[in-house]
């Protein structure tokens, strides 16, 4: 679930921040920049676990501050394909089980990956699972907030680096007779999670099936 990632990068110390050590001042910059951050097809960081090499710090003209080149490793999550984890339904929609870890909250089990047979029921948005037993089909719901196990499938990366003003511009243009409001509102819908992790459920928040055995 959590690898240690090896990371090289020119790291930008304020003058103010001289009177400290420089692995100190240097570590503090690099939580700021990375911690709770995506880097791309590499995971979420989390935080610096050590520093492996420090090299020649620069100031640059017009720059008071110095740059160093640093070699560190930091503590990334990014779980491997087949892993199992567990987490906690956030919500259910049509898309399927959105799963939160606490930390994490960008995970989908897709509906062909659930309990078969599964259905949603719009009236309270939410998955249930029609259980069979010696009695017949039950509704198990996958209630908000219940523990789930599931399977990592895939992964998936998206590039969320800002587009360029030009870019922009010419993505965002309003065509002849079209509001600038739309514009707005198809370039907010367009917003995706960096990184979204894929599942298969292993077990539904089987508290459901400990509650209706007993």
């Amino acid at each position: 679930m959590f690898v240690l990632v090896e990371m090289v990068d020119t790291v930008r110390t304020p003058p103010w921040c001289f009177h400290r050590q420089l692995n100190e001042a240097v570590a503090e910059e690099l939580n700021k920049k990375l911690a709770n951050k995506v880097v791309y097809n590499v995971g979420l960081c989390i935080c610096l676990y050590d520093i492996t090499k420090l090299e020649d710090s620069y100031i640059f003209p017009g720059d008071g501050a110095s740059h160093t080149k640093v070699h560190f490793r930091f503590v990334v999550f990014h779980p491997f394909l087949e892993e199992i984890l567990v987490g906690k339904i956030k919500y259910c929609s049509q898309e399927g089980v959105h799963v939160t870890m606490g930390f994490f909250d960008d995970i989908l089990i897709p509906p062909e990956s659930l309990q078969q047979p599964a259905k949603f029921d719009e009236a309270e948005q939410v998955w249930l699972w029609e259980y069979e037993t010696d009695e017949g089909a039950h509704d198990l719901y996958m209630d908000q907030g219940e523990e789930i196990r599931f399977r990592v499938t895939d992964e998936v990366f998206v590039d969320t680096s800002p587009t360029g003003p030009a870019a922009a511009a010419s993505d965002n243009a309003a065509q002849p007779g079209q509001s600038t409001s739309a514009s707005a509102e198809e370039s907010t819908e367009k917003k995706e999670a960096p990184y979204t992790l894929i599942g298969t459920i292993c077990e539904p928040g089987l508290g459901l099936l400990s509650w209706w055995n007993n």
